[in-house]
């Protein structure tokens, strides 16, 4: 059993592509740390665009409010997202750390 599981149909997994489900022996692509750096380096990045955005609003240089909202909108959704997933993986791994052996 070396190749990729593919979804069964019709159970909602539509979006879902083949190659991204993979058995548990075979890597995807990049490691947890990657994905995770990977994952602060865009909430930071939209933490800093909506502090730009807000400073070009505040000085005067064009800068629409709804522009202003949205992008500090999106870094709010960002961050939370991030936190609530920091969350449950620190919930799994302190399942884990009960397990007995």
């Amino acid at each position: 059993m070396t190749g990729a599981i593919t979804p069964a149909g019709g159970a909602g997994l539509s979006g879902l592509a083949p190659q991204s489900i993979r058995p548990a022996g075979e890597s995807g692509g990049g490691s947890f740390q990657d994905v995770f750096t990977g994952a602060i380096q865009k909430v930071e990045s939209l933490g800093q665009d909506a502090s730009a955005s807000i400073e070009r609003f505040l000085s005067g240089e064009g800068e629409e409010l709804h522009s202003t909202i949205m992008a500090t909108t999106r870094a709010e959704l960002a961050f939370d997202m991030f936190l609530q997933t920091r969350n449950k993986v620190v919930s799994a791994y302190q399942e884990i750390m009960k397990m007995q052996l």
